[in-house]
């Protein structure tokens, strides 16, 4: 029975890091992800500024010529 215990011992510490190291992976993947949305936003609202910047305000309201 000694032996038994011993080797649930073994496994729980073996789980135990496997845990852990999940969690740090977890963690970092989480970073990433929150610096790529950070990024994204920046990339976004910069398309839409030069948009808006290169959109000519007379031809807003113009028909395109092939109507």
């Amino acid at each position: 029975m000694n032996e038994r215990v011993e080797a649930l011992e073994v496994q729980i510490t073996h789980l135990s890091r496997v845990v852990e190291d999940l969690s740090d992976i977890c963690a970092q993947q989480a970073d990433e992800i929150g610096r790529l949305k950070r990024r994204l936003d920046h990339w976004v609202a910069r398309e839409a500024q030069r948009q808006s910047e290169a959109a000519d305000p007379a031809m807003i309201d113009q028909k395109p010529p092939h109507y």
